[in-house]
């Protein structure tokens, strides 16, 4: 239909005030015509068919208007007056033979005539000042016409969505058309591609953060539509859409979750701090063994098989001060992106999930300066342009202050600790011209902290990269990306000079990666490309500190390897309701030297006994090698337009191993290569989802079920000693593992109290494998994984009393994690010993916890120094001592249990954030 149907009601406030008589059109036409008994709507588009006006009105203002007209020779003006008798609304006609139809007063069209020259037909410039009110009104209903008259019933309109201030690219925004519900999801560099019948339509576009745009089209064939769209406007309330839940249906991909950084910053974290972590664990299918972990756990999956990514760059351990803060300062990201299942063929290396945190190339408009202070930490932010085509962002963040840690539990390891982090981000973005983008990427953190006086902790993240990305032509384009990646810790023990000691542990990747996508078609979208990885590995050492020092210095031998990989992958629309991505990834991995191998008999547990002999590699000598395919399939089946089904397989393979005994990451866990006797990890999943949208979408619904396996993956001896060990092969043992469950997930988005709840049945479990020849724990049978939390429930609930004041609450509940405990005692050779039942037997009580936080906004006024807001409230608000462990030691001969709570009072907090 070619009718316009939405007039802001700003518009309308901003000219209702000036009275106008209704005979200023200067180009008024004779009508002629019988129109009986029809709608506003199809009157108006016979209009416009038969004499080329254009009409603007909301649709709710005309609905209840019938036309019973003839006219002969009438003007418009006089046709209009008899059909709007006796009602309140209002019309006026300008030159350009436009009509704007309002309630009780007339538009107002005594404008600059360069008011309506602020933009082009097909491309909507930006200057470096703010769009005024008005300015950004007339590009919402300013009718854009595209192309040339086609004999085809449906054209293409692509284009890149920019963001107005910044002119940075819009990751993730919709546009949408709401007739026949087509709609297209931007990529990271903005741009999109949409399929439309010919002619008149309403396009709404949205970003991350829920904010609505709209724009008029006529489409007569295939053309090109750039918006630039406000970051910050007021969503038109009579218009409900939202990115995530369009793509929630529509998406062929399942098993994706996707936060934007204004909802995180809605949910209470504990002292303030907006945590990145923290809040992918309010969504199903995720869930932490403790609050002083930031690593994750992703449908029954250990914690090092997520891939973490901030801008290509792979962060091993993703924390600051032993797990209360996450790796990420939150000024410098964009987005966040899980994906559980349905994997992109482009990511590969880790069994479970990728975390792919998108971060923020600055503001090309102007200098900004944002950041906040809190109890613990402090944050700043600066970014801008660097002449024409450059643009600049530079982030810190770090802590000024230990006294918090004094109200932690008595009993705790981290009471009275001392600590210290800070962490740093640099990104430049530079367009050498329409084809050529160059982005740099650095990222570096570290940590120091101690227990108490004698050991001290410290580590460190440090990444940097390069990527180039290429346009060949509209429907083709590469991106190639260099880079490093480095994760080191170090301890230092000063407990007496005679034991004194430095331990030291590295590993560094240096990665190229080539990414291709290729349209091949409307209906074919392919993805293919090379990645490399160079691991290189220090697995430790530990040397003597001082000269009274005896400690007996030690190095284990360093590792290296490669593991390279192509890929392919196509997304395949076989009708409008069908779709399917499907690919694979080969994976070919090398294990080399410097280095040496260790043969055992074969059929014989591995052990010192069984060792055949060893043989040594030079440098660079290839020791032994794995490969094989990776499968991704996942497709789409819209039921309707609000509901849709998924399904979806997918396999993997991880040639690197977390060698640790702990449920949670630990700064001091150290990672393995695979070698010739520890084999690469496999798993695949099998996964099936259904998803609704309620109630003209303000409501989303989902439910998805999966099935996982599990090979070789690395569980430890009884007794085994893990750290500086040169034959780890011989303390560990291979594993089976298998994840099951089902995920809900309940979601409001609109309106004063929005937010959502979730639910997760999980299950994790391991057994021994059947060709491990050492000991079978549990007698071989399966046993419940150090995660393993079958219940987990989570409320995230946000109230808007106001658009400055909010209340956000947060709730979580999960089983306890599973425990081995000591069950009896006996006397052998003489002295007490302790038996152990079953491993993972017994669970540690269950976690429940509420969080409360008040949002403040400052007030809305444009001009003025600064933006600024604060955040207060209440972490662990009941004060209920949740256990993280429960441990055992021998006090006057007697074995005594003890419960370790972290955080077993409430912690209140309050942060000031502000933006210049």
């Amino acid at each position: 239909m070619k009718i316009k149907s939405v007039l802001f009601f700003l518009f309308f406030c901003i000219y209702s005030m000036h009275g106008i008589s209704q005979t200023e059109s200067p180009k008024d036409e004779k009508i002629s015509g019988l129109y009986p008994g029809i709608t506003f709507n199809r009157f108006a588009q016979l209009i416009e068919n038969s004499h080329g006006y254009t009409f603007y009105f909301i649709q709710e203002d005309i609905q209840d208007i019938q036309v019973n007209i003839s006219a002969k020779d009438n003007t418009l003006t006089q046709v209009l007056s008899s059909i709007f008798e006796n009602t309140d609304l209002k019309f006026s006609i300008d030159h350009r033979k436009r009509v704007f139809i309002t309630k009780n007063s007339a538009l107002d069209l005594n404008l600059s005539p360069s008011f309506f020259e602020a933009s082009g037909s097909t491309s909507e410039e930006r200057g470096t000042a703010r769009m005024s009110d008005v300015e950004r009104e007339y590009s919402r209903n300013k009718l854009y016409v595209i192309g040339s008259n086609t004999n085809q019933k449906e054209v293409r309109l692509q284009g890149k969505i920019t963001g107005l201030e910044t002119g940075n690219p819009v990751f993730g925004a919709v546009i949408f058309e709401r007739v026949n519900y087509t709609r297209a999801i931007a990529n990271e560099n903005g741009e999109y591609d949409i399929t439309l019948p010919v002619g008149r339509h309403t396009l709404f576009i949205q970003n991350l953060g829920g904010f609505i745009e709209q724009r008029q089209v006529n489409l007569q064939g295939n053309g090109i539509l750039d918006i630039a769209i406000e970051e910050n406007i007021i969503s038109l309330s009579e218009v409900t859409v939202n990115s995530e839940r369009m793509s929630n249906i529509s998406r062929p991909e399942m098993g994706v979750q996707k936060l934007n950084i204004q909802s995180m910053k809605k949910i209470p974290a504990v002292l303030g701090e907006v945590d990145i972590i923290r809040s992918i664990l309010t969504l199903p299918g995720v869930q932490t063994v403790g609050e002083a972990s930031v690593g994750f756990n992703v449908r029954g999956g250990a914690a090092d098989q997520n891939l973490i990514l901030f801008n290509h760059a792979t962060i091993f351990n993703p924390s600051h001060l032993f797990g209360l803060f996450s790796a990420f300062n939150p000024d410098m990201v964009e987005s966040v992106e899980l994906y559980k299942a349905g994997i992109p063929v482009k990511f590969g290396g880790r069994l479970s999930s990728v975390l792919d945190v998108q971060g923020k190339y600055g503001n090309k408009e102007k200098i900004k300066v944002s950041g906040g202070i809190g109890l613990l930490t402090g944050r700043m932010t600066i970014e801008g342009p660097i002449g024409e085509n450059t643009s600049f962002i530079l982030g810190g963040r770090s802590t000024y202050s230990n006294w918090l840690l004094n109200l932690l539990e008595e009993n705790t390891d981290f009471k009275n600790g001392r600590a210290a982090f800070y962490d740093l981000n640099f990104s430049l973005a530079h367009q050498i011209n329409n084809k050529n983008n160059l982005r740099l990427n650095i990222y570096n953190s570290s940590d120091n902290f101690r227990f108490d006086r004698d050991t001290t902790f410290n580590y460190q993240n440090q990444n940097f990269n390069l990527g180039w990305t290429h346009y060949f032509n509209e429907k083709m384009e590469a991106e190639l990306v260099v880079g490093q990646d480095t994760y080191q810790f170090g301890i230092e023990g000063r407990d007496n000079a005679s034991n004194a000691y430095d331990f030291g542990y590295q590993i560094r990747q240096q990665f190229a990666k080539a990414n291709f996508s290729y349209e091949y078609d409307p209906r074919h979208k392919l993805n293919f490309g090379i990645h490399a990885i160079n691991y290189q590995l220090q697995p430790g050492h530990i040397r003597p500190s001082g000269p009274e020092s005896i400690v007996v210095p030690e190095t284990v031998n360093q590792e290296q390897a490669w593991e390279s990989s192509f890929f392919i992958g196509d997304n395949f629309e076989l009708n409008d309701n069908l779709t399917v991505n499907y690919g694979m990834r080969y994976a070919f991995y090398s294990f080399i030297g410097p280095n040496s191998s260790r043969e055992y008999e074969s059929g014989l547990p591995i052990s010192p006994t069984t060792l055949i002999r060893e043989r040594s590699f030079s440098a660079g000598k290839t020791i032994n090698t794995y490969h094989g395919p990776e499968f991704r399939i996942s497709g789409r089946y819209i039921l309707n337009n609000i509901s849709s089904l998924k399904a979806g397989y997918n396999t993997g393979r991880q040639f690197i191993h977390l060698i640790t005994n702990n449920a949670a990451i630990a700064p001091t866990d150290i990672w393995k290569l695979s070698d010739p006797n520890i084999r690469p990890q496999w798993g695949d999943q099998v996964s099936l989802g259904y998803y609704r949208n309620i109630k003209v979408d303000k409501f989303e619904f989902s439910i998805e079920a999966y099935h996982r396996t599990m090979r070789n993956l690395i569980d430890f001896r009884s007794g085994s000693t893990l750290l500086l060990n040169n034959t780890v092969e011989q303390a560990v043992l291979r594993t089976d593992g298998r994840a099951y469950g089902a995920e809900f997930l309940l979601k409001k988005n609109t309106g004063k109290l929005n937010g959502w709840v979730s639910y997760t049945y999980s299950r994790s479990q391991l057994r021994t494998a059947s060709e491990e020849m050492a000991e079978k724990i549990n007698d071989g049978n399966w046993y419940a994984s150090n995660f393993d939390q079958p219940h987990n429930a989570v409320l995230v609930g946000n109230y808007e009393w106001s658009k400055r004041f909010s209340t956000s609450l947060n709730a979580n509940y999960s089983t306890g994690r599973p425990i081995t405990l000591p069950v009896a005692k006996f006397n052998y050779g003489s002295s007490e010993r302790v038996y152990f039942s079953d491993r993972n037997a017994y669970r540690i009580p269950d976690y429940f916890r509420i969080d409360i936080s008040v949002n403040i906004e400052g007030n809305h006024k444009v001009r003025k120094l600064a933006h600024s807001s604060w955040s207060l409230g209440v972490y662990n608000l009941l004060g209920r001592r949740n256990p993280y462990s429960v441990y055992f030691t021998p006090v006057n001969g007697v074995l005594q249990g003890y419960q370790l709570s972290i955080f077993a009072q409430p912690i209140p907090f309050i942060t000031y954030n502000f933006r210049i």
